[in-house]
This record gives C-alpha cells, structure tokens and sequence, in this order.
C-alpha cells in the first residue's frame, strides 16, 4: 500500500483538536484499487475529519462526485453521482480487527492507520445495486441485440425499456396437505 501513503493518519500523538483532511480521488486512484472491478473512473473529493473523545477516534468523512461503471444492461459507461456522509471510530488494541461497520481497532504500537479501503467501500456502497441508463439513453446496437434474442417479441427495449425474460414453467405440485389451509380466514 506504498501507492496510498498518503492516506495514513498518525494518531499515536494526536492533538485534542480536530484535524481536517482532503484528497482527491481519480482515475489512478480507481485503477490502483487491488480487487475493484467495478469503478475504474472518477472524480471524488473526500473531506475528513478527525476527532478525539475520550474513547476512540471519530473519523467523519464526507464524499461528493462522479464515478463511472458499466452499465447492468448495454455495458457502455455511465455515470454515477458519489454524495455520502459516514462515520467510523478507531481505537487502540493489541491487534487490528474490526468490531464492527463503524468500529475498528489498529495496534496501539503502529499509532496510525490507512484509510483508502474505507474511502474505496463508502464510495462502493454509494453506488446502487441496479445501475441501468435512463430510458432511451443505452447503447442502440446492444439494445436491439437484446430485443432480437429475447423470448418475448412483444416491444421494449429500444426505448430504454426493461428486458424481462418470461419463463413457461410447469405448474407446481401443491402438497395436498396444505389444501386445509385454503379455507382459514385470517383477515378476523
């Protein structure tokens, strides 16, 4: 983590003041990320704050910008607004763990800790799960590719519409069992 020196915050003679932090992220700093697949572009400015209270470090960052990933649908780029408030609290221990979302522990005789992985997963989870173009605006080639192979050959896609895949399963074989169950009003 040479790469990322630079986001190492020195807490062993932290002063009782606050202390500010600001880095920017780019596209290195995405294309460096061991093990981020998603995210390979961007431009996010983190503002950091750092606290001490009596029992821990509070570290307070806030993110605000751009990153670019595949879109789920056509797999052209699109872009993602990155706007996120979070907390994590450091401690001393013996060893480094993590107690838990908010809480981690680093050893008392290292004094520091590297914040890029928690700067890289608060901007991961900012991004949603679904990340598909707005209507009309994915790539026409893959979406009429789409449209000539799926099932239904009734409309959608073109427009940016979903492609659902209908499936014609067999009805289920219901356990006669539960056929009792039918007749019980549970609404009273």
């Amino acid at each position: 983590m040479a790469k990322f020196s630079q986001y190492k915050i020195a807490l062993r003679n932290f002063s009782n003041e606050p202390q500010s932090y600001d880095f920017q992220l780019d596209n290195d700093f995405f294309k460096h990320m061991d093990g981020a697949a998603d995210i390979q572009k961007g431009s996010v400015k983190v503002a950091l704050v750092v606290k001490k209270t009596p029992a821990a470090f509070e570290f307070s960052f806030e993110l605000q910008g751009v990153v670019y990933v595949p879109c789920d649908r056509c797999l052209d780029e699109m872009p993602i607004e990155v706007i996120s408030q979070n907390r994590l609290f450091v401690k001393f221990g013996k060893e480094f763990s993590e107690e838990n979302d908010e809480i981690v522990i680093i050893p008392e005789d290292e004094g520091e800790i590297n914040v890029v992985w928690f700067i890289y997963e608060f901007v991961a989870l900012s991004i949603p799960m679904k990340r598909i173009h707005p209507p009309g605006k994915c790539n026409k080639i893959m979406t009429s590719k789409l449209n000539k192979y799926k099932p239904d050959a009734s409309g959608g896609g073109d427009d940016g519409e979903e492609v659902e895949i209908e499936t014609d399963d067999a009805p289920v074989d219901v356990d006669p069992r539960w056929d009792s169950l039918k007749d019980l009003n549970l609404e009273d």
